[in-house]
This record gives C-alpha cells, structure tokens and sequence, in this order.
C-alpha cells in the first residue's frame, strides 16, 4: 500500500512540474525587438550554384510566410523605394551556404533516400547594417512532395524566427 502512495505521490509531483515548468520559461525570455517592418532582400547565392527556380521560389515563398504572420506592419520586397520612410525597418539579407538536390522520383520509392535540402544564412539587420540577430536555417523535403517544398519548409522557419524575435510593439 505504502508502495502504491508513494509512485502516485511522485506522478503527482511530476505532473505538477511538468505543467508549471513552461510558465517560468515564458517569462525568462528576452524582449522581442522593436520592428515595424521587414524588407527582405534577395537571396544570394553566390557560393552554391543554385537553380533559379529555387532561389524565386526562396524569395517568394519567404515573403508570404511573412505576410502571414502578426509581426510586421508590413513586408518590402528588395528595392521597394516606400521603405526608405520606414521607421524601425528590418532588413533580412539571406545567402546560399548548402544546397543539395534530391529525387522526387527515389522519395517515392523509398522514405530513406532523395532528401532535398537548403541550408541559408539570415541575418537579420539595421537600415545601418548593425546585426540585430544572425541564424542558420535548412529548408528540407524528405517524404513526399516535390524538390521545391524545400523553400517553403525554409521559409514557414524563418517567419517563425522572425515572429519570436520581432514585435511592432516590442514585446
């Protein structure tokens, strides 16, 4: 009996931990930056030879998923002469550091072989250039699906890290 007691008094408290640990860690987590708004310049790819239906589908791929999230007032594309106004501006300056082309046709057969894989450098900076926060991302397609679900797995991650990081409000 006293057996019983005590695992369900251990369970107990393991639950309650387990609950309790993720209020702590919200509130440890630093401020999110103050931008009001994103311009997101193209992605280079200088280094890594890179077909050119990735990188406009990198590009494009990227600006809707930042679109969609709450983060940002609004998103620029490169060149947009409105962002010049902005105040609290982010630019994102992205570049090619891997890349390697898989098979549609030996995911299909097999789940282990044909992985198409991105892997990008974003830096995300002042109108001045001042580094506000630097992040490797790798965009991957393993299962189903064509080679350019790749650039969209890359770019629901970055608008992710964007949305954790950057606020229009600064919280």
């Amino acid at each position: 009996m006293k057996r019983i007691l005590s695992t369900v008094v251990s369970l107990s408290v393991s639950a309650v931990l387990f609950v309790v640990s993720p209020l702590f860690a919200e509130k440890n987590q630093p401020a999110k930056i103050k931008a009001a708004a994103i311009q997101v310049r193209m992605i280079q790819s200088d280094e890594i030879k890179l077909p050119a239906e990735f990188q406009i589908s990198l590009y494009e791929n990227l600006i809707r998923q930042l679109e969609k999230q709450d983060g940002f007032e609004h998103v620029y594309r490169d060149g947009d002469r409105n962002a010049a106004n902005v105040a609290d501006l982010v630019v994102l300056h992205s570049s090619v550091r891997g890349f390697k082309a898989g098979s549609e046709r030996a995911r299909q057969v097999t789940t282990v072989a044909g992985t198409t894989s991105v892997a990008i450098h974003c830096q995300f900076t002042t109108v001045d250039g001042k580094s506000l926060l630097e992040q490797d991302v790798k965009g991957k397609v393993r299962f189903f699906g064509g080679n350019l679900r790749a650039t969209y797995d890359f770019a629901k991650k970055t608008a992710r890290i964007a949305q954790e990081n950057f606020s229009s409000t600064g919280r």
